[in-house]
């Protein structure tokens, strides 16, 4: 029976259905950060299960906080360094080594084709760009999952996605999926997975691939799926070089997660990017988009450029290419955070970090802080950014801000003007 790629990954892990449709996973990556899993691990010690199934398989970080704002927060961080301690997690990035999850983990080699992975995070679903199933759970499944190393979902069904033609000028990755978030809604895909195909995806970058599944959960989906190819690959290579013989067996091995040809899906969408233009959010809903020529001209109080969506080597890159020989304008901020370390020490070698401060950006360390509110750049009420984060909720980076969702290059030109601008004349 032809499958697509969850199906593949479902089969392949599925440890017990205890009811109809509920399917009990093997897990290969359990993945950990200081917000969400505290809760957990105060939950396991109350129970008298404070138990790892397997240190190999949990990876933590300290990233949404950090370093910690506050008696609350270091609270936090502390329950997680002392729970990695405890049960020898080699895998613990604390201060210092610490990164914006779902670009660190993925950086470190941490996921592959085929893989099953859950966090006690949404944004989860960025790791289906290798081609696994990763999602975001609550806290009773994080709890089992770091207890037994196996989480139950419902079977998904899948849309498939067919994204085709060559990106015009000044239009990338994030411009892509706001459209598709723009033209399914915020409910379009919710409880399916969102798998992605097509000679745009074929053409992107790992990078990109995953500010696209990134956004999957912005319209419901429980994960984004791209297909394992020889960009993969050559990702992975400098991890996976002593498990295959060449990098033409490592894709023969990974191309049995991709789907087939003939599997069956619950829609299947059409997407010509041929004539899309940079595309932003204006409401509070991450579907309410337009172009930046509609909204061109509205005033700012801060750019932000970082994020598990846009903080990676690439986005800086393209923002930097935009910034060269500009400054911030007047009347905004601009708060620049790479997403890791290596990304930014990568980005400090290349001599971007220089474009940005030279431009009158500051500077942060890795963190999340910023895009949910907690620190390193919260909005005052009524204030205004042009964000490259992945959620603008009313309140999101500070009670009464509003946040307009864009790409790398439509915030540099924004920051320029001081208010929403296009890229495609900067470039």
């Amino acid at each position: 029976m032809a499958k697509t790629t969850a199906e593949k990954i479902f089969d392949a892990h599925l440890v017990n259905e205890p009811f109809p449709g509920t399917k009990v996973l093997r897990l290969d990556a359990v993945l950990c950060h200081e917000i969400t899993t505290p809760i957990a691990i105060d939950d396991l010690i109350r129970r008298g299960k404070d138990r790892v199934f397997d240190p190999t398989k949990i990876k933590a970080v300290i990233d949404h906080v950090t370093p910690s704002k506050d008696t609350k927060t270091a609270t936090q961080a502390k329950i997680l360094r002392d729970w990695a301690r405890r049960h020898d997690i080699k895998d613990f990035f604390d201060i210092g080594a610490n990164g914006v999850c779902h670009a660190l983990f993925p950086e470190r080699g941490f996921i592959r084709p085929g893989y099953t992975v859950i966090m006690g995070d949404s944004h989860t679903c960025t790791h289906g760009a290798f081609g696994a199933f990763a999602a975001g759970i609550g806290t009773t499944d994080l709890e089992v999952g770091i207890l037994k190393g196996v989480c139950a979902f419902r079977q998904p069904k899948t849309i498939k996605f067919n994204v085709n033609g060559t990106l015009p000028k000044g239009v990338y990755a994030k411009d892509v999926i706001l459209h598709i978030i723009g033209k399914i809604g915020v409910n379009g895909a919710t409880d399916r997975v969102m798998e992605f195909h097509g000679s745009t995806i074929a053409d992107m970058t790992m990078e990109s691939r995953m500010t696209l599944c990134n956004m999957a959960i912005e319209a419901g989906g429980t994960s984004g799926i791209c297909q394992p190819d020889m960009t993969t690959v050559n990702y992975l290579w400098q991890f996976i070089s002593g498990d295959f013989a060449s990098k033409e067996a490592a894709l023969a091995d990974y191309s049995q997660w991709c789907a087939d040809a003939d599997a069956e899906y619950d829609k299947i969408i059409e997407i010509d990017v041929t004539t899309l233009e940079p595309t932003i959010t204006f409401g509070y809903k991450p579907d309410q988009v337009k172009t930046v020529s509609e909204l061109a001209g509205t005033p700012l109080d801060q750019v932000y450029i970082g994020s598990c969506t846009n903080g990676r080597l690439e986005d800086l890159r393209i923002a930097a290419q935009i910034l060269k020989g500009h400054k911030l304008a007047s009347n905004v901020r601009g708060i620049l955070s790479p997403a890791t370390p290596a990304i930014f020490k990568d980005a400090s070698k290349e001599g971007l970090i220089d474009i940005f401060m030279e431009a009158g950006f500051c500077v942060t360390n890795p963190t999340c802080g910023a895009c949910l509110g907690m620190s390193n750049g919260v909005l005052a009420e009524g204030e205004i950014c042009a964000s490259t984060t992945n959620r603008n909720f009313m309140g999101r980076m500070g009670k009464g801000g509003m946040v307009h969702l864009m790409s790398p290059a439509t915030a540099a030109a924004s920051a320029i003007e001081g208010m929403i601008a296009d890229p495609r004349k900067y470039l």
